[in-house]
Parts: C-alpha cells; structure tokens; sequence
C-alpha cells in the first residue's frame, strides 16, 4: 500500500528545497497556512498563501507556493485557480511573479500566469527569480565574430579546408573556456599564439582522457592543419578578440543548447569546395522537436550513433540539465557523464564532435571513434542502457544508411523508441521494407521542403524497436512550414518568432493523430507505402494552354523564334500606342500587310 505524503508535509519539504526558512534582508518568505496576505502586507486579502517570497523592492521577482499532498492531480483547473488567485492578489504590487504548483512529484511552473518549461524536480528560489533573467545566446554576436574569424582563416591564415577552419577556431574556443587566456598572448608572434593553444589544450584535455582516450584525435587533427605563417600580428589578434567574443557568448548559467559548431558551419560553409560536401547539421529547432516528439527526459539514456559535430548530443544535454535545473545542480554531472552517447566514423568530423562538447564544459560525453556498420560498434550499443535514439544518418546508399539504421535498430534493447531522420522515400528506395519484421515503425512526419540547403526533401522516421509491424498502420502527417526564414549568410533563423507555436501545434497533432487545421494526416499501410504521401492535384487544362500549345508548334514548323517574335510584337504594339486621358491606349490592328 502506497503512502503519500500530506499536504503539510509536502509544504515542509519545499520550504528547506526552495530556502523560505532563511532569514534574508529586505525581504519577507516563509510558509505556513497561518500567515494571512493582508498581514503581508496585502490590505483587504485574508487568503492565506503556502508559502511567499516577497522583497521590498517591487521591482524584484516574487514568488507564491501552492502545495497539494502528493496523491492530489496538480492539472486540474481547481488547483490552478487557486495559485492564480493568489497571483493575482500580489500582481497588484509586483509585475514579476513566479508561481509554483506542487505536490512532491510533479511541479507547475508558472511565470506571470503563464505555463512554461522549467526543471522538473522543486529547485531553489534562486532558480525561479534567474527565470527573469535574459538567459539566451546572442547569435547575431556569434555570427558577425564567426564571420571575421572565417574571413581571417581563410584570406590570411590560409586554411582552405572547411573543417580545419572548424577545428582550428573549436581548439581556440576550448582553450579559451578552459582558462587558457588567450588575451596574454597577443603581440608575441604566430609560433607562441599557436603553440599555445595546442599546450592549453592537452593540459585541459588530461581529465577527460580516462573516461574517453579517442579525445586525443582532437589534438593529433589540431597538429595537422597547414597553415601559412602569419607575419601580421594584428589578424592575430584579431583572431584571438574573436575567439573571446565568443566565449563570453557562450556562457554555460545562459546557455540553451544553441550549437555553436552548426553556426560555424554556416558561416565556414561559404567557402567550401565540392569535395567538402556530404556533412548535413540538423537544424538546432528541429533537434529540440525531435526530443520533444519521443519525451525524452533527463532520466533517459541518449544515442546519437552518426553523431556528426554533435548536434542532438548537445541539445539533449542542454535540455535535461534544463529540467533538472541547470548546470550546478546535483544531477547535471550524471547527466554529462552517463545520459548522452555518440559515435562517429569520420575522424575529423569526430574532432569536431569533442570539440563542440568540450567548448560547452563537458568532456565527459561517451563518444566513440566508431563505424556504426561495423560488428565492433553494434556490440558497444548493445553494452550501453540506450532508452532514446535521436539521429540524422548519411543520407547516401555509399556511406551505408540502411546498415546504419539496421544495426541501431538491431542493438538496442526492445522498446527503444529511435526516431531518424531521413529523405522522404529512403525507405522504399532502399527496399527496407524487412526491417518491419523486427521493428515497428510508428510514425512519419514530413518536415518542411526548404528545411536543407542541398535540396533533400526529408521526414522524421519513428520506430519502436525489437516488436514487429505486424497488421499496425503508420500515422502520417506534413509539417509544411517551421516558421523560419532565411538571412543572408546565417541560414534559417525563426525571426518572427513563429516557432514555438507551430512545434506546440504539432507535437499536439502527434499526441492525438489529427491534423485539424491542415488536414495532413495519414494512416499508411505499411505493404503499400513507407513514406508521407502528398495528395495528387487533380490535372486541370485551360482554353489559353491549349492555344498555347497550338502556336508553340506552329513557331516550331515555321522556324520561328519566339523572343524575336515576342519583341517585335512588343514594338509594334507597346509602342506605337498613344496617350489619352493619362490611359495607355493599345492598337491591336495590324499596321500594315507587311508585317
């Protein structure tokens, strides 16, 4: 028989996690359903708070607690009315209010009356009032000073190799975010400035090469990039004022999960040659919908097995230490060295994938110099407690996608949810069809069109691995539109800030399997189709085709070339016309027999 705790022992138990039983200047916190609001200082209002944290300055954060025993459903609108009552009564003094619905399991975090995603565990009170804060990345900063850097690589430093470029500006970036102090080094010449951030970086690099030995690939490609020697010092130092730019951008207490190598990326990606293609970066919102559309939680266990430059990895980190309350909470080292695991075959690209972990100040990721279609990386996935898969193989028949897919599929344990992401019709291109034999594929959402650069039009693959199909259909739908735009020389960027909606719409969809505002959805059966199928416009002929065609091949026999005809029909008629009563008036009769 389960025990539940009550409703004063719930509320005793949040006063010590969120510190109401300090005693703090200038402010009034405790709890307690003796003190009354108007002895708060609330005339009028003899309703009697959980608990309060209310400072002197109204201009502050204030914070009201709603408590429930831990049997109680804190969703239902009674208990919602309740805390949003009390907001409402200390609303009339302060404009910033956080109020915290709780009952020891589940928590409800609302800011300024609105739901919002916070921590999923009761955190301290500071947590809350940091809630305020502007806690994002400045991406635009990071663009301009990522596009001097490429600038200076590629015109001055002479690195002409897209992901030397990457590597180089990564190795800098973790020096400099592991204390190596770069601004110490300006005006002391080429050989001291690059020697330096190779140093820095193997010092920095000792702790985390027990857990993870293959790190020291990032230091072995650092040490064989080419590179003219640089006699200007000013585009040293530039270079270095740029690198610390962005490592004051990348603040881990403001850190979201932006993926800063994807920025790179972008901007590095101008100059790359044809060999350099074939690398595709997920989109960091579409990262974030996918961890949304499998509810993964930081007490998941993550697989990105063509990890890349790490991408999902470091989304997922970003988002569980979100839940669990940021990177200096208790659960936040678990995450970074147990949750999240990758695996990539390209050397190079794996440099990168160390780099991007370690420039966020977390070296203790498990990722693995790995060929996922090899028997050796299958036995490595099948050693680990893998919960949640999140992937965006190589899409190419060369690089071996549908082994890829198969060998995850096949090494993980049974319920595994794995969600990929892959062009529309790979799976019936490829003739995968005898995957369904093992594993269940669940869902197929086709993202946006415009959604890559190179083209490829693509779809989220969701499996459940380890049960077969059988006679289960396939849900379908078509998110034609994310809401992004495109910047010149940043990619996409959400700049209406259209996307938050569109993914809380969709998320919706999937939840319910209905699409009522665009009527996309789709239940396949899986013998006939394995991907989203767009409905067929129905073939509609007009009378002005049909003469179309008609005078195109009379040009044809004649031998008539249409843009002289179409010019000179224009000077015999555009302008030869007259003006009358300011309107253009066209003579549409023939000028003379001749013409």
């Amino acid at each position: 028989m389960s025990i539940f705790k009550t409703e004063d022992e719930v509320r005793d138990s949040a006063k010590i996690i969120l510190q109401f039983d300090k005693k703090e200047k200038n402010v009034q916190q405790g709890t307690g359903q003796i003190t009354t609001f108007n002895q708060l200082g609330f005339k009028g209002f003899n309703d009697k708070p959980d608990g309060w944290y209310l400072p002197d300055s109204t201009f502050d954060v204030a914070i009201i607690l709603e408590t429930k025993s831990e049997d109680k459903d804190i969703t239902k609108q009674e208990f919602i009315d309740e805390l949003f009552k009390n907001i409402d009564i200390i609303s009339s003094k302060y404009n910033k209010t956080i109020g915290i619905l709780y009952n020891g399991q589940d928590i409800a975090i609302y800011k300024n009356k609105q739901l919002i995603k916070a921590a999923k565990t009761l955190q301290p009170k500071q947590y809350y009032l940091d809630l305020f804060k502007d806690n994002n990345i400045d991406k635009n900063k990071i663009y301009s000073l990522t596009k001097r850097i490429n600038d200076l690589l590629h015109f001055k430093f002479g690195i002409k190799n897209l992901y030397h470029r990457m590597i180089f500006t990564a190795s800098a970036l973790v020096v400099e975010r592991f204390g190596g102090n770069l601004e110490a080094i300006k005006n002391n010449g080429f050989r001291p400035f690059r020697n330096k951030i190779y140093d820095t970086l193997a010092k920095s690099l000792e702790e985390h090469r027990q857990q993870n030995l293959k790190i020291d690939i990032l230091l072995e490609v650092y040490s064989e990039i080419r590179m003219n020697v640089v006699e200007n010092q000013d585009d040293i130092n530039e270079f270095i004022d740029g690198i610390i730019g962005i490592s004051h951008s990348v603040n881990s207490d403001n850190w979201n999960g932006e993926d800063v190598m994807g920025i790179f990326f972008n901007e590095f990606n101008r100059y790359k040659k044809k060999s350099e293609s074939g690398q595709v970066f997920t989109p960091e919102h579409i990262s974030s919908f996918m961890y949304d559309l499998l509810e993964v939680s930081y007490a998941d266990n993550v697989l990105d097995a063509t990890c890349g430059s790490g991408s999902f990895l470091v989304k997922t980190m970003a988002n569980m230490l979100q839940e669990v309350g940021g990177n200096n909470t208790k659960e936040a080292e678990n995450i970074k060295q147990n949750k999240l695991f990758g695996i990539e075959f390209d050397r190079e690209i794996f440099a990168l994938a160390c780099a991007n972990m370690l420039i966020h100040k977390d070296g203790k990721t498990n990722l693995e110099h790995l060929d996922t279609r090899e028997a050796k990386a299958c036995e490595w996935i099948k050693s680990k407690p893998i919960t949640k898969v999140l992937m965006n193989p190589p899409y190419e028949r060369k690089y071996g996608c549908k082994k890829i897919v198969e060998n995850v599929l096949n090494n993980v344990s049974v319920g595994t949810k794995c969600a990929f992401i892959l062009p529309d019709k790979k799976l019936e291109k490829d003739k995968m069809h005898s995957l369904l034999k093992k594993h269940t594929l669940e869902m197929i959402i086709k993202l946006p069109e415009n959604l890559f650069d190179a083209g490829i039009t693509t779809s989220i693959f969701v499996f459940e691995a380890g049960k077969p199909q059988k006679d289960k259909k396939v849900f379908a739908c078509y998110m034609e539109d994310d809401g992004l735009e495109r910047v010149k020389n940043q990619g996409r960027h959400d700049i209406k800030n259209r996307w938050s909606d569109i993914e809380r719409y969709w998320l919706d969809v999937v939840t319910r399997k209905v699409d009522e505002q665009y009527q996309t959805h789709q239940w396949l059966d899986p013998k006939e189709h394995l991907s989203y199928q767009k409905p067929q416009q129905e073939f509609e002929i007009y009378e002005e085709d049909f003469k179309k065609v008609v005078l195109d091949y009379i040009f044809f026999e004649n031998k008539i070339d249409v843009k002289e005809f179409n010019d000179k029909l224009l000077n015999s008629v555009l302008y030869q016309a007259e003006i009358s009563d300011d309107k253009l008036v066209l003579d549409l009769q023939r000028g003379n027999d001749d013409e």
